[in-house]
């Protein structure tokens, strides 16, 4: 008898060792998931400061863009340094494809910032596209466009661009604003 006590001792100490190892291990696991939880609320909160610092960069690099281009509209002498197309332009039609530079960059921009879908600007583009000085800019502007980065937001956006307005010249109906499919996000 004195032995089956000794073993029921035995046994229930262990099993006390036993759940005393498995409370210290659910508490450390416990610990180390609270752990886990707050790194993951703090990588949160820096990709969201790092969304919002790029935002803004991207609305500072716009206003520059337009600041600069506003003077070059302004001053014929300045508009020449801006003049990168392989023909000659006059001053007028110069300061037109500034402009038309100015209206499609805003929208890139307004696009990469999240303020409007890819359909949008696609929608946007497509009735940009319905004056004949945005698409002789269009145009003018095919050999700075190839030096893109294939992969980057422009060069993508620049490449639906240029399917569009190749589907416009080839359409044959009035209702410009049926063709060509908006593309999928």
């Amino acid at each position: 008898m004195a032995t089956q006590k000794r073993a029921v001792q035995g046994l229930n100490s262990a099993a006390a060792a036993g759940l005393g190892l498995l409370a210290g291990a659910l508490t450390a696991l416990a610990v180390q998931r609270h752990r886990i939880d707050s790194l993951r609320v703090r990588i949160e909160h820096l990709e969201e400061a790092a969304q919002t610092q790029q935002h803004t960069n991207l609305a500072t690099q716009q206003r520059l863009h337009w600041e600069l281009l506003s003077k070059a509209i302004d001053n014929p002498e300045l508009a020449e340094v801006l003049d990168v197309f392989e023909r000659s332009l006059s001053p007028q039609k110069r300061r037109q494809f500034l402009f038309a530079n100015a209206l499609y960059t805003n929208q890139l921009f307004a696009y990469r910032v999240g303020n409007i879908s890819r359909e949008e600007f696609f929608g946007f583009v497509r009735g940009l596209l319905q004056n004949p000085i945005v698409r002789d800019y269009w145009r003018a502007g095919q050999h700075q466009r190839a030096t893109m980065a294939d992969e980057s937001d422009e060069a993508k956006l620049g490449r639906m661009v240029d399917e569009l307005l190749r589907q416009l010249e080839e359409a044959d109906i009035d209702e410009w604003w049926v063709v060509g499919e908006p593309p999928a996000e």
